[in-house]
C-alpha cells in the first residue's frame, strides 16, 4: 500500500472564506465575496443556466461588508473598506463587475458606512455613517438619480444606528447602543416623534432586528424581562408591545420576514450551534428546519419563498446553499482539495465545574490516534461576548492533523447561554474568565487529555487578551503561547478603539480612572517579569479595534527582557488573517513554533 505523508499546509488552506452574498430578485443570479483568487472579491454565478461556474466581478482585493443587486438589473451596491481597516464606503459595480464606483463625494479614508436598506425602486439606499459624528453616527438617505442626500437621524449620546425602514419610507426604526447587552430600538415618524419598540428603555436589555409587516406594525427581537431572546411585536399607532414567540433556551439571532406568506424565518443560537424555524404570523405555528450546516452567517428570503443561507459546520468549510421547501442545494462546492470530511475533526462537546461551580460549555477536538502527539492547544475565543462554535476552521484542521488536540472553553461572557452569562465579563475581563480557563484547563489534566508541559495557549482578538494574561499571571499552567492581535495594555486600549465604540467603553471594559487598580490587575503588561515561556505574537498592521502598537508594546518589553519572541506582522491585514498567502505564512509558523517548543 503506498502510504502518504502528512498533508502539508497548503493542502489546509485550498479552502475559501465567503463572508456575504446577494441574490437577484429573478434568482438568476448569485454574488458573493469570496477568497476564491486568495483575496477577498466578487464573485457571481448564474443559477438558472445549465452551468453555474463562478466568475470573477472584481479585482480590487478587499473585502466587502454587504451586497445588493439592484431589482432591475441595472448595477450592483456594495462598500469595501482597505486591507482590513474596516471603513467600509459605499460603492457601485456594473451589473457584470469591473473597477467600482465610490457614490459619494468627499470622502476622507477614515470615513465608513453601513448599509440598511435599499428602497422597493432601487433608487434610494438607506445608510449609517460616520462623517461628521465619529463617535454616535447619522442615519442617511442617498438619491441614486439625484444624488441628493438627506440626514434622518442624528446621533447624540450614544452610537445610534438606522435599522429598518418602512415600506412607504415614512418611518424609521433606529437603535441606541449603549453596551453589547444594552441597545434599544425606537420608532421615529416623518414629524420626529419617537417611541421605543419595549415598555422600559432604561432597563438594561436588547431589542434588535427590527423588521417592519407593514406601515404600522413591527417584528423585532428583544430579551425585554427574559434570559433569553425572543420575538416580539410593536403597534405604531397604539404603542402596544406583546411577546410573539419564544423558544426555550434558545437566543434568536437574526429575523427574516417573507410577507407574501406571512411567514418569518428565525434563525436561533444554542450554545455551540445554530437552529432555523419558520413562524407562520397567522397560525402561531413554528415549525423547525433541519439545517445542512451547524453555524448559519447570513440567511436570505426571496419573493419567491426560496431561502439562501451562508453557513459552515465544525467539518464543512463556508458554502452558500437554496432551500425551495423540500430540501437544501449546494450551490458552491467550497471542499478541502484532497480531503474528505472524514479526514477532518469534528468536535465533541464537553462540560465542566468551574472555581464556583459555574457549568462551563466546551468543545474539544480530539487528534486522531495515528498522528496524535499528546499535545493540546487550549483556544479562548475572542470577543469577548461571543462564543466558539462548530464553525470550520482550516487553522484547526492543520493544527488538529499536526497531532494535536485543541480545547475551547465557552467562559463567562459567551453567547448563546443566556442574558445574565453574557454579561459576566463586563468590567471583569480578567478574573472570572481567566479562572474558567484554569478551571478547563485543571479539567484537561484531570482527564488525562493534557500535562502542565504539554499545553499550549493561542487565542485571537479577546483570546489574545486572555493568552497574554495567562502568560503572565498563569505561566506554571502550560509551555508556550501564540497571541493573535490581543490586547496588552487596557489602558492604551481603551483609547485606541474606533470611536464609534467609545460610548460602550465603560459598560463594557471599565473606567481607567476610576477602575484604575482593576485595570492594572487586568492589564497583561503588568506581569512581564512572569512571562517567561516562549512567545509567538501575530498583528496586523492596520488592524483598528487591536492596534498595532498593542503588540508593539509588549514585544519590545519582551525583547528588552531577553525573553524568547517571535513577531509577525502583516502590513495588508487588519484584525485577523484574512488572504491566503498570509493564512500559509501564518499558520505554517504556528505549528514550527508548536513543535519547536514542545
Amino acid at each position: 500500500m503506498i502510504q502518504f505523508p502528512k498533508p502539508d499546509v497548503e493542502q489546509f488552506f485550498q479552502t475559501y472564506l465567503i463572508r456575504s452574498f446577494g441574490v437577484s430578485s429573478d434568482e438568476s443570479r448569485l454574488i458573493f465575496s469570496s477568497t476564491l483568487s486568495g483575496k477577498f472579491n466578487l464573485w457571481a454565478m448564474d443559477l438558472k443556466g445549465e452551468t453555474s461556474y463562478p466568475f470573477p466581478l472584481t479585482y480590487n482585493d478587499q473585502m466587502c461588508s454587504f451586497i445588493k443587486l439592484d431589482p432591475q438589473g441595472r448595477h450592483i451596491l456594495t462598500a469595501f473598506d482597505h486591507d482590513g481597516n474596516e471603513n467600509y464606503q459605499l460603492s457601485a459595480l456594473r451589473w457584470n463587475g469591473g473597477e467600482p464606483m465610490p457614490l459619494l463625494d468627499g470622502l476622507s479614508p477614515d470615513d465608513k458606512h453601513e448599509f440598511v436598506h435599499l428602497s422597493e425602486d432601487g433608487k434610494r439606499i438607506y445608510y449609517t455613517d460616520s462623517k461628521g459624528n465619529p463617535n454616535f453616527l447619522n442615519s442617511r438617505v442617498y438619491h441614486l438619480d439625484t444624488k441628493e442626500n438627506h440626514l434622518l437621524i442624528e446621533g447624540k449620546d450614544t452610537t445610534t444606528e438606522l435599522c429598518a425602514v418602512s415600506p412607504d419610507e415614512k418611518t424609521f426604526a433606529f437603535t441606541k447602543i449603549y453596551a453589547n447587552t444594552y441597545y434599544v430600538s425606537y420608532i421615529i415618524r416623518e414629524n420626529g416623534e419617537e417611541a421605543c419598540l419595549t415598555p422600559d428603555p432604561e432597563q438594561v436589555h436588547t431589542a434588535g432586528s427590527v423588521q417592519f409587516l407593514d406601515n404600522d406594525n413591527v417584528i423585532f427581537a428583544t430579551d425585554y424581562e427574559s434570559e433569553f431572546t425572543y420575538m416580539a411585536h410593536y403597534h405604531i399607532p397604539t404603542g402596544a408591545f406583546k411577546r410573539l414567540c419564544e423558544i426555550d433556551k434558545e437566543t434568536i439571532a437574526q429575523l427574516r420576514l417573507h410577507k407574501e406568506t406571512g411567514t418569518v424565518y428565525i434563525v436561533t443560537e444554542k450554545g455551540v450551534e445554530d437552529h432555523l424555524y419558520a413562524y407562520s404570523l397567522d397560525s402561531g405555528e413554528l415549525t423547525s428546519i433541519p439545517l445542512p450546516v451547524d453555524i448559519l452567517e447570513q440567511l436570505a428570503v426571496t419573493r419567491s419563498g426560496n431561502l439562501y443561507i451562508l453557513g459552515r459546520g465544525a467539518v464543512k468549510p463556508f458554502n452558500i446553499y437554496r432551500y425551495d421547501g423540500s430540501g437544501w442545494t449546494m450551490l458552491t462546492k467550497n471542499v478541502m482539495t484532497g480531503l474528505t470530511e472524514e479526514d477532518l475533526v469534528a468536535p465533541d462537546v464537553v462540560t465542566y465545574k468551574s472555581f464556583d461551580g459555574m457549568e462551563i460549555e466546551a468543545l474539544l477536538f480530539r487528534a486522531k490516534e495515528h498522528t496524535a502527539n499528546g499535545c493540546t492547544v487550549f483556544w479562548p475565543h475572542g470577543g469577548p461576548q461571543a462564543a466558539e462554535r462548530k464553525q470550520f476552521r482550516a487553522m484547526f484542521q492543520y493544527i488538529i492533523a499536526q497531532g494535536y488536540n485543541i480545547f475551547c472553553p465557552n467562559f463567562r461572557g459567551s453567547t448563546g447561554y443566556g442574558s445574565s452569562f453574557v454579561k459576566l465579563v463586563e468590567q471583569d475581563w480578567g478574573e472570572g474568565p481567566r479562572k474558567d480557563c484554569l478551571a478547563g484547563m485543571d479539567w484537561l489534566f484531570e482527564q488525562g487529555i493534557s500535562s502542565r508541559d504539554r499545553l499550549f495557549v493561542l487565542g485571537g482578538s479577546y483570546g489574545g487578551y486572555m493568552t497574554l494574561l495567562l502568560a503572565g499571571r498563569n505561566p506554571e499552567y502550560f509551555k508556550a503561547a501564540i497571541d493573535i492581535v490581543g490586547v496588552s495594555n487596557l489602558f492604551t486600549f481603551y483609547n485606541s478603539v474606533p470611536e464609534h465604540w467609545k460610548p460602550i467603553m465603560k459598560q463594557w471594559l471599565g473606567d481607567p480612572e476610576q477602575d484604575r487598580e482593576r485595570f492594572i490587575k487586568d492589564t497583561p503588561i503588568t506581569y512581564l517579569d512572569n512571562m517567561v515561556n516562549p512567545m509567538l505574537i501575530i498583528q496586523g498592521a492596520n488592524d483598528p479595534r487591536v492596534v498595532k502598537a498593542e503588540s508593539d508594546q509588549i514585544v519590545e518589553a519582551l525583547r528588552a527582557k531577553g525573553r524568547d519572541v517571535e513577531y509577525i506582522v502583516f502590513d495588508d491585514e487588519g484584525h485577523g488573517i484574512t488572504k491566503k498567502a498570509n493564512e500559509k505564512i501564518a499558520y505554517a509558523r504556528m505549528v514550527e513554533f508548536l513543535n519547536r517548543c514542545r
